[in-house]
Protein backbone atom coordinates (compact mmCIF):
# COMPACT_ATOMS: atom_id res chain seq x y z
CA UNK A 1 0.00 0.00 0.00
CA UNK A 2 3.18 2.20 -0.06
CA UNK A 3 2.20 3.96 -3.46
CA UNK A 4 -0.98 5.12 -2.21
CA UNK A 5 0.49 6.66 1.10
CA UNK A 6 0.42 3.89 3.55
CA UNK A 7 2.90 1.26 4.16
CA UNK A 8 0.39 -1.29 5.82
CA UNK A 9 -2.93 -2.51 5.06
CA UNK A 10 -5.62 -1.61 6.64
CA UNK A 11 -4.42 1.82 7.80
CA UNK A 12 -6.37 2.64 11.38
CA UNK A 13 -7.40 5.38 12.49
CA UNK A 14 -9.45 6.82 15.74
CA UNK A 15 -11.01 10.09 15.95
CA UNK A 16 -12.13 10.49 19.52
CA UNK A 17 -14.01 12.88 21.59
CA UNK A 18 -16.69 13.54 23.85
CA UNK A 19 -20.38 14.38 22.93
CA UNK A 20 -21.33 17.90 21.41
CA UNK A 21 -17.46 17.95 20.03
CA UNK A 22 -18.45 16.94 16.22
CA UNK A 23 -16.28 13.84 16.66
CA UNK A 24 -18.84 11.81 14.40
CA UNK A 25 -19.22 14.93 11.49
CA UNK A 26 -15.31 14.70 11.56
CA UNK A 27 -15.15 10.87 11.38
CA UNK A 28 -17.66 10.84 8.11
CA UNK A 29 -16.34 13.62 6.40
CA UNK A 30 -12.66 11.83 6.78
CA UNK A 31 -14.23 8.42 5.37
CA UNK A 32 -16.37 10.18 2.44
CA UNK A 33 -12.46 11.87 1.39
CA UNK A 34 -11.24 8.03 1.06
CA UNK A 35 -14.44 6.20 -0.55
CA UNK A 36 -13.92 9.18 -2.73
CA UNK A 37 -10.60 8.22 -3.78
CA UNK A 38 -12.08 4.60 -4.30
CA UNK A 39 -10.57 2.84 -1.07
CA UNK A 40 -12.45 0.67 0.92
CA UNK A 41 -13.53 2.07 4.18
CA UNK A 42 -15.27 0.74 6.94
CA UNK A 43 -16.25 3.35 10.40
CA UNK A 44 -17.40 2.03 13.68
CA UNK A 45 -18.65 4.33 16.10
CA UNK A 46 -19.35 3.86 20.13
CA UNK A 47 -21.24 6.31 22.14
CA UNK A 48 -20.53 6.72 26.22
CA UNK A 49 -23.47 7.57 28.63
CA UNK A 50 -24.33 10.62 27.57
CA UNK A 51 -24.99 12.26 24.62
CA UNK A 52 -23.41 15.81 24.72
CA UNK A 53 -20.30 15.15 27.49
CA UNK A 54 -19.66 11.36 27.29
CA UNK A 55 -16.88 9.75 25.11
CA UNK A 56 -17.39 9.67 21.36
CA UNK A 57 -15.00 7.34 19.60
CA UNK A 58 -15.00 6.38 15.47
CA UNK A 59 -12.64 3.57 14.30
CA UNK A 60 -11.59 4.32 10.67
CA UNK A 61 -10.57 1.19 8.55
CA UNK A 62 -9.00 2.40 5.11
CA UNK A 63 -7.96 -0.61 2.38
CA UNK A 64 -7.33 -0.39 -0.95
CA UNK A 65 -9.58 -3.33 -1.49
CA UNK A 66 -10.93 -5.85 1.16
CA UNK A 67 -13.41 -4.61 3.85
CA UNK A 68 -12.10 -4.96 7.67
CA UNK A 69 -14.05 -5.28 10.73
CA UNK A 70 -14.87 -1.41 12.13
CA UNK A 71 -13.22 -2.49 15.36
CA UNK A 72 -9.16 -1.54 15.42
CA UNK A 73 -7.31 -3.91 17.76
CA UNK A 74 -6.17 -3.24 20.97
CA UNK A 75 -2.60 -1.19 20.00
CA UNK A 76 -3.42 -1.59 16.75
CA UNK A 77 -3.77 1.97 15.39
CA UNK A 78 -1.83 4.21 13.44
CA UNK A 79 -2.82 7.21 13.93
CA UNK A 80 -5.35 8.90 16.58
CA UNK A 81 -6.89 12.51 16.50
CA UNK A 82 -8.44 13.68 19.87
CA UNK A 83 -10.54 16.35 20.63
CA UNK A 84 -10.08 16.43 23.85
CA UNK A 85 -7.08 15.75 25.96
CA UNK A 86 -7.84 13.11 28.31
CA UNK A 87 -10.04 11.36 25.91
CA UNK A 88 -6.72 11.39 23.94
CA UNK A 89 -4.55 9.36 26.90
CA UNK A 90 -7.21 7.17 27.43
CA UNK A 91 -7.49 5.86 23.67
CA UNK A 92 -4.05 6.35 22.71
CA UNK A 93 -3.61 4.03 25.93
CA UNK A 94 -5.91 0.90 24.81
CA UNK A 95 -5.51 1.34 21.41
CA UNK A 96 -1.87 2.97 20.32
CA UNK A 97 2.05 1.95 20.25
CA UNK A 98 5.41 3.51 20.06
CA UNK A 99 4.54 4.22 16.07
CA UNK A 100 1.79 5.43 16.26
CA UNK A 101 0.97 9.46 15.23
CA UNK A 102 -1.30 11.49 18.30
CA UNK A 103 -2.96 14.56 16.78
CA UNK A 104 -4.46 16.51 20.22
CA UNK A 105 -6.66 19.42 20.49
CA UNK A 106 -5.36 20.81 24.15
CA UNK A 107 -8.71 22.37 25.33
CA UNK A 108 -10.11 20.48 28.09
CA UNK A 109 -13.82 19.52 28.56
CA UNK A 110 -14.88 18.78 32.18
CA UNK A 111 -17.00 15.77 33.27
CA UNK A 112 -19.61 16.43 35.86
CA UNK A 113 -18.00 15.00 38.29
CA UNK A 114 -14.61 17.28 38.32
CA UNK A 115 -17.47 20.61 37.65
CA UNK A 116 -18.54 19.05 40.84
CA UNK A 117 -15.57 19.03 42.83
CA UNK A 118 -15.75 15.26 43.59
CA UNK A 119 -12.71 14.43 41.01
CA UNK A 120 -9.87 16.33 39.73
CA UNK A 121 -8.74 16.77 36.27
CA UNK A 122 -4.80 16.19 35.10
CA UNK A 123 -2.73 19.18 34.19
CA UNK A 124 -1.76 19.49 30.44
CA UNK A 125 1.78 18.61 31.23
CA UNK A 126 0.80 15.58 33.20
CA UNK A 127 -1.57 14.19 30.02
CA UNK A 128 1.90 15.26 27.84
CA UNK A 129 4.01 13.52 30.09
CA UNK A 130 1.90 10.18 30.03
CA UNK A 131 1.55 10.61 26.09
CA UNK A 132 5.44 11.06 25.80
CA UNK A 133 5.89 7.94 27.47
CA UNK A 134 3.34 5.86 25.01
CA UNK A 135 4.62 7.37 22.31
CA UNK A 136 7.37 9.64 20.54
CA UNK A 137 4.83 10.74 17.46
CA UNK A 138 2.27 13.44 19.27
CA UNK A 139 1.00 16.81 18.48
CA UNK A 140 -0.71 18.93 20.54
CA UNK A 141 -2.45 22.13 19.38
CA UNK A 142 -5.12 24.39 21.10
CA UNK A 143 -8.23 23.81 18.04
CA UNK A 144 -10.69 25.36 19.88
CA UNK A 145 -9.22 28.50 20.50
CA UNK A 146 -8.27 28.29 16.69
CA UNK A 147 -11.73 27.82 16.13
CA UNK A 148 -13.26 30.55 17.99
CA UNK A 149 -11.08 32.91 16.10
CA UNK A 150 -13.16 31.94 13.31
CA UNK A 151 -16.17 32.61 15.19
CA UNK A 152 -17.49 28.72 16.18
CA UNK A 153 -15.68 26.70 18.23
CA UNK A 154 -17.22 23.95 16.98
CA UNK A 155 -14.84 24.34 13.77
CA UNK A 156 -12.37 22.38 16.26
CA UNK A 157 -12.87 19.13 14.45
CA UNK A 158 -12.40 20.75 10.89
CA UNK A 159 -9.21 22.39 12.57
CA UNK A 160 -8.02 18.78 14.00
CA UNK A 161 -9.05 16.60 11.03
CA UNK A 162 -6.91 19.79 8.49
CA UNK A 163 -3.85 18.41 11.16
CA UNK A 164 -4.25 14.62 10.46
CA UNK A 165 -4.44 15.22 6.80
CA UNK A 166 -1.55 18.02 6.62
CA UNK A 167 0.42 15.95 9.45
CA UNK A 168 2.23 13.40 5.50
CA UNK A 169 0.80 10.43 6.36
CA UNK A 170 -2.62 10.22 4.68
CA UNK A 171 -2.98 10.45 1.20
CA UNK A 172 -5.70 13.21 1.14
CA UNK A 173 -5.52 16.79 0.78
CA UNK A 174 -7.30 20.17 0.04
CA UNK A 175 -9.25 19.20 -2.92
CA UNK A 176 -10.26 16.11 -0.98
CA UNK A 177 -12.07 17.78 2.22
CA UNK A 178 -13.40 20.38 -0.11
CA UNK A 179 -15.45 17.14 -1.84
CA UNK A 180 -16.42 15.82 1.30
CA UNK A 181 -17.10 18.87 2.45
CA UNK A 182 -19.71 20.30 0.38
CA UNK A 183 -21.32 16.49 0.21
CA UNK A 184 -22.11 17.33 4.18
CA UNK A 185 -22.47 21.18 4.95
CA UNK A 186 -24.61 24.10 3.02
CA UNK A 187 -22.94 25.60 0.32
CA UNK A 188 -22.75 28.96 1.91
CA UNK A 189 -20.88 27.02 5.11
CA UNK A 190 -18.01 25.18 2.71
CA UNK A 191 -15.81 28.16 2.52
CA UNK A 192 -15.63 28.32 6.45
CA UNK A 193 -15.08 25.12 6.63
CA UNK A 194 -12.57 24.87 4.53
CA UNK A 195 -10.36 27.92 6.27
CA UNK A 196 -10.70 25.66 9.88
CA UNK A 197 -8.86 22.70 7.37
CA UNK A 198 -6.21 25.02 6.35
CA UNK A 199 -6.03 26.31 9.93
CA UNK A 200 -5.41 22.78 11.47
CA UNK A 201 -2.33 22.45 8.55
CA UNK A 202 -1.24 25.43 9.36
CA UNK A 203 -0.67 25.11 13.54
CA UNK A 204 1.17 22.18 12.83
CA UNK A 205 3.91 24.45 11.79
CA UNK A 206 3.95 26.42 14.81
Amino acid sequence: MGSAGFNKDPYSLIITGVGGQGNVMASRVLGSMFVNKGFSVTVGETFGASQRGGSVMSHIRISEGSSWSPQIPAFGADIIAAMEPVEGLRVLAQYGNPRCTLICNTHPVYPVNVIKGEDAYPSLGDIKRHVKSLTPHAIFMDATEEARSLGNPILANMIILGALCGVGRLPVGHGDFREAIAERVKTDQVALNMRAFDAGIALLGR
